[in-house]
Formats: structure tokens, C-alpha cells, sequence
């Protein structure tokens, strides 16, 4: 059961015998390569793709994370290891080496914490899938049990996976507040209702494994995210944070910049970095943006399209040459340059309109940070990333059509399908 959540009674014994020395987790450890290597379905031929430490092993878990993520040549076989419980005490501890690094050197709110939580999630729904289908249902259920004890679970009880938007109140069965699980409990509430099609049917129809399971797995990414959480806040009172887990830690960061190295596409790759907002450089549809509109579509001009060319073309210009969807943290990961540089030119722009945008449409601030990819928040968190889509820059047709007070093409415009090519062409040339 510890294989599929770590923070299980089971998973915690097996820190407590096993996990505790700190000093040896960059050893060697022949136990882990033996586990390793007795797993028929692993790709040994490279010693490269065997973890030989607990450190070693943490590395291939994220990894495994972002090649499966990222790398269109995604090799499964050489992380197959990682999916057979033959290594289900080490993976346990390497779990807990992750958090508890992460916890102390980045804390609740950051990347890493996020992609560590979301990596977890990833391995158990991979990990269920190796699985045949009753003993899947089996340890689910087991699982569901210790997760939530109560017989009848109020929708309130997951009111931190709704809120932190891991599951939606819609994905759920509910009658007179409770979730509905249980095929006995369905049939007994919409019986009736549904007896014309096959109680048994529907039951598996709208709820069955499948909601038992989303549940589950987004309950343990939540626990892991309290547990690095947890940690961050024992950390903060200690005089020294560890050194081993700080070095972990930053071996961890540098295995999720990955994504951002070596999987850009599209122009060969390369590393994704921000670069100075050159004003000159701007296409004229972008220049009269940011001198305010004077009449109608203040909005549209400021929130859908001011704001995602900004932040891009500041951030991320090469999006569209790319094949991989960033957050603005991958690039900005503290977030002060949309605080310091880009936010102050939205709202600026903002403030030249007639009348001012805000001062009768305050809300629309909501709408910049919902555009920039962090949901629908008064500021910029990165615990809200993920929320909303970071937009990317509206086309030249869309400016045509929907705001063609602002298309006044210049001769560099020929050709060109989007204002951030058009910035893109021009810093090409100097």
C-alpha cells in the first residue's frame, strides 16, 4: 500500500527502520541496484538508466517526470523500474528524502513543491495502471478507507482539493451534501431514478473506480503538499537547515530546468531565458495599445490582448517556434519581473484609457492575473499557478477583426500572422 501512498502508516514504519541516515542516502546502495535489475521489464543495457543511490533514485523520479512530460522520445523501458513494487521501500524513502528537501530549501508555494506533488499524482496513476483490474480496485478501496474513515463523506471535508482546484465540485456525485462512493448507497438514492437503465451500469457510468480513484490520488497530492508544507515550518525554526537535503534540493531544481533546456523544439531547443522588453521594437498595434484606448474595448485591448503580449515577449518569445507550454514561474520564478516590469506597463496603459480602465472596472485586474495563468486571485501567487492558462498573444486576424482600431500595418507587418513574430523579426534584426 505504501507504493501507492507514501504517507501511509505502512510508508512511515519504513522510514522509521530504514530511512533515517541522512549521511549514506549518496552512497552506493547494491540493495537498490539488485532491485533494480530483478525487474524483467526494465531496459538495463545502459548503466546509466539504473539508479545506484537514494539520491540517484529521487533524481529519476523527476526525470521520469519531465521526459514523460516533455520528450517526444520518451523512453518508458528506461524508467519501467520506477512502475514494480520491487522497489516500493526505496521508492518510500526516496519520497520522503524529496519533500522533505524541497520543504526546507523552496517551501509550500514554489515550483519545485508543486512539481513534486504532481509527480507523485503521475506515479500512482501509472503505477494503478500496472495493475489488474480487481486488485486495483482492492487497494484503492483499502486506501479510500484510511483516507477518509468516516461512513458518509460531506463534499466540505474536500474543501482543500476544491479549493486548490485538484478536483471540481461537478466531477462529483452528491445527495443532500454527500459524496456518493459507494454502488450500494447510489443505488439506494437514485435507484428510482435510474431503473429503466441498469442501476449496476449507471452506478459504473458516473461514479465506479474512476471517481474513487481521482479522488484518492488528488488526496494524496494534497497530504504531500501539507507534508512539504509541514516541513517548511519545522525548518523555519531550526537554526541550520540540513546541508545534505539543501544539496539534494538544488539537484532537484536543476533536473526540472531540464524541461526548459532541452526541450524547446521547434528551433532546435536551447535555453529558455527571459530578456529585456525592448520598447522600439514593438509593432504599432501594441504601441497604441499602450497609449490607452479612448472609446470602446478597453478591456479586450488591455486584459486579452496587452497583457499575454507582454508577458511573453518579455518572458517566453519564442512560445510559437517552441513545443512546450511553460508557467511564468519557469521562466520568472520569483515573479518579480510581471511584478516589477510588466504589471506596472499593463496598468499603466490601463490608467492612459478613457475613462481609466479600473476606476469603474476594478475587476479586471482579477482578469490580468487570470490571463497571466494564476487563476482568479487579487495577486499573483505561485500556490494559484496553474489555475488559468497563461494566454498566449492573440493572432493578427483576431486583432483585425476584434479590434481593428489598433491594425495600422507598417512595412514590417507583411507577412506576419502575430505581433509577437512581428517583435520577434525586429530583434532579429539588430
Amino acid at each position: 500500500m505504501s507504493f501507492i501512498n507514501p504517507l501511509s502508516d505502512e510508508g512511515k514504519q519504513i522510514v522509521r527502520e530504514d530511512g533515517g541516515d541522512l549521511d549514506r542516502i549518496f552512497d552506493v546502495n547494491e540493495d537498490i541496484i539488485d532491485a533494480v535489475n530483478s525487474i524483467t521489464a526494465q531496459e538495463i543495457s545502459d548503466d546509466a538508466y539504473i539508479p545506484k543511490s537514494y539520491v540517484d533514485l529521487v533524481i529519476k523520479r523527476v526525470e521520469w517526470y519531465i521526459d514523460k512530460k516533455s520528450d517526444p522520445k520518451y523512453n518508458h523501458k528506461k524508467y519501467a523500474f520506477l512502475f514494480y513494487p520491487e522497489i516500493s521501500k526505496y521508492d518510500v524513502i526516496a519520497f520522503y528524502i524529496i519533500c522533505q528537501a524541497v520543504g526546507i530549501k523552496f517551501g509550500p508555494n514554489s515550483r519545485e513543491s508543486r512539481a513534486v506533488s504532481e509527480l507523485q499524482g503521475q506515479l500512482i496513476e501509472n503505477r494503478l495502471e500496472e495493475l489488474y483490474e480487481r486488485e486495483r480496485s482492492e487497494i484503492v478501496d483499502k486506501i479510500m478507507n484510511t483516507l477518509i474513515v468516516q461512513d458518509r463523506i460531506k463534499w466540505t471535508s474536500l474543501a482543500d482539493l476544491l479549493s486548490s482546484k485538484k478536483i471540481n465540485l461537478q466531477d462529483l456525485v452528491l445527495k443532500d451534501g454527500n459524496i456518493i462512493l459507494d454502488q450500494d448507497d447510489f443505488i439506494e438514492y437514485f435507484g428510482d431514478v435510474v431503473k429503466l437503465q441498469q442501476p449496476e451500469r449507471m452506478y459504473n457510468v458516473f461514479i465506479g473506480n474512476k471517481i474513487k480513484e481521482l479522488i484518492m490520488i488528488k488526496m494524496i497530492m494534497q497530504n504531500t503538499e501539507n507534508y512539504i508544507k509541514n516541513v517548511h515550518e519545522i525548518a523555519g525554526r531550526e537554526v541550520e537547515p540540513n546541508s545534505t537535503l539543501l544539496k539534494i534540493a538544488e539537484e532537484v531544481a536543476d533536473t526540472l530546468s531540464k524541461e526548459i533546456r532541452y526541450y524547446g523544439g521547434g528551433d532546435g531547443g536551447g535555453e529558455v531565458k527571459a530578456s529585456p522588453l525592448s520598447i522600439e521594437k514593438l509593432p504599432p498595434c501594441i504601441k497604441k495599445a499602450l497609449d490607452g484606448i479612448k472609446s470602446g474595448g478597453r478591456n479586450e485591448v488591455i486584459v486579452l490582448f496587452l497583457t499575454p503580449f507582454l508577458s511573453y515577449a518579455r518572458l517566453y518569445p519564442s512560445v510559437f517556434r517552441r513545443n512546450t507550454t511553460l508557467k511564468v514561474s519557469d521562466v520568472d520564478a520569483d515573479l518579480k519581473i510581471i511584478q516589477n516590469e510588466i504589471l506596472p506597463m499593463i496598468y499603466d496603459a490601463a490608467d492612459r484609457c478613457s475613462p481609466p480602465l479600473f476606476d469603474d472596472q476594478p475587476q479586471e485586474k482579477i482578469n490580468i492575473n487570470a490571463k497571466l495563468g494564476f487563476g482568479m486571485h487579487d495577486g499573483l501567487n505561485l500556490q494559484h499557478e496553474g489555475e488559468t492558462t497563461w494566454y498566449t498573444p492573440m493572432s493578427c486576424e483576431k486583432v483585425k477583426l476584434n479590434m481593428p482600431n489598433l491594425c495600422k500595418p507598417d512595412k514590417t507587418c507583411k507577412g506576419i500572422t502575430n505581433p509577437l513574430s512581428y517583435y520577434n523579426r525586429k530583434m532579429r534584426e539588430k
